[in-house]
């Protein structure tokens, strides 16, 4: 884990005013629909010294969180995503529910409200590849038209991103001419393949997570850009930091988790 930059002996914010914060940097209204945003669970009221930030609200990130004192997780990912009609332990969100509340620690989720907002998920994945953003692939969506500084060729630059991204086991991997030189390069945190199409007409290169087999081998087979494909949780991960700095601002102690929440853990061949 890594501790943002805040200042020693800051006054001490309340779970209200973080989440106030975060809601400032992005928007609720900017959410999809079906999406659970905000605070999951939490006395609003309560006092926060440190807040951790992941991408998904696990056992293993609530154990973090009790080592290290923090009273508060934010995470990018919802617990709940579906009505429920209890949150008894009997499975795995009843538990981390159950032990939230036992531990006096309160959750908060931005989820696609951090996807469309600027800057968000996506500038935040941008930055951690060294590009500078010139424009968004969908008007108020998600995903950004960006720029390498110099051109390289598609292999070297997808080396570029797994160097860049936390490992997984899914790794980075990509499709098109390896010696093709690419420059304006279009990402999307998360699964992007629902902007496989007219959206990346000017880019030479689509970073994204998730890509399915018959949607990525249709828009190559059309003549579209190369594709760099990585774990859903690695092209989310750079946006901790993004958080972390709005939630210093608060006074409030950020640490951003380096676990790897990815449900993969090994492959073969």
């Amino acid at each position: 884990m890594t501790v943002a930059d805040s200042a020693p002996g800051a006054d001490f914010a309340s779970i209200a005013g973080v989440c106030a914060a975060l809601d400032a940097a992005y928007p609720p209204a900017l959410a999809e629909s079906w999406d659970a945003i905000g605070l999951t669970c939490g006395d609003p009221d309560a006092p926060v010294t440190r807040v951790l930030l992941a991408v998904d609200p696990t056992q293993a990130v609530v154990t973090e969180a009790i080592g290290v004192g923090a009273e508060l997780i934010v995470t990018h990912h919802p617990l709940f995503l579906r009505g429920v009609h209890g949150v008894a332990p009997v499975n795995g969100k009843g538990r981390i529910v159950h032990r939230l509340i036992r531990e006096n620690i309160g959750l908060f989720v931005a989820h696609t409200n951090a996807d469309h907002a600027w800057p968000g998920v996506s500038d935040a994945l941008a930055a951690a590849l060294g590009l500078s953003v010139i424009g968004a692939l969908v008007e108020g969506g998600a995903g950004r038209l960006a720029e390498l500084p110099e051109p390289q060729s598609l292999a070297a630059f997808a080396d570029r991103v797994a160097l860049a991204l936390p490992g997984t086991a899914q790794g980075v991997r990509f499709a098109g001419d390896p010696d093709r030189m690419v420059r304006r390069i279009a990402v999307c945190g998360g699964a992007g393949d629902f902007l496989l199409g007219p959206a990346l007409a000017d880019a030479d290169v689509f970073v994204t997570a998730d890509l399915r087999h018959h949607r990525a081998g249709e828009h190559l087979e059309d003549g579209g850009c190369a594709l760099v494909d990585v774990a859903h949780w690695a092209s989310e991960w750079p946006w901790l930091a993004q958080a972390a700095q709005v939630i210093a601002q608060t006074g409030v102690q950020p640490i951003v988790s380096s676990l790897v929440t990815d449900p993969w853990s090994g492959r073969r061949g």
